[in-house]
């Protein structure tokens, strides 16, 4: 759930609940003004609670793909660069070349 819906669904949860008061103000309440206040005030309570309860959506990053890269020597890379891990959103490597010599990387590279 979004931060925008969750803030919504509080305010109108509130909102509800708020109100049910104006029931017994209005008129002469009757049972059926008592179970309509009821019900209001408990569909709200509902509402806000489970509001509460919900985690933000995480934001979704770039879905980083190597697949089928080439050769990667004398350092060099076949692959996907996250540098200490930064960056949001998955990496896949999927059949990757082949890595020769010191500090070649075929694959995900999350080294600084």
């Amino acid at each position: 759930m979004t931060q925008g819906w969750k803030i919504t669904v509080i305010v109108l949860a509130a909102a509800g609940i708020l109100s049910t008061p104006l029931i017994w103000l209005l008129n002469s309440p009757g049972a059926g003004a008592l179970a309509g206040a009821s019900v209001q005030a408990a569909v709200g309570i509902a509402a806000l609670v489970w509001a509460l309860f919900q985690h933000p959506a995480p934001a979704a990053g770039p879905a980083d793909r190597a697949i089928r890269t080439g050769r990667a020597s004398r350092g060099g890379l076949t692959g996907i660069r996250r540098p200490g891990g930064r960056g949001r959103g998955s990496s896949t490597a999927i059949r990757t070349g082949d890595a020769d010599g010191q500090g070649s990387v075929s694959g995900i590279d999350y080294s600084n």
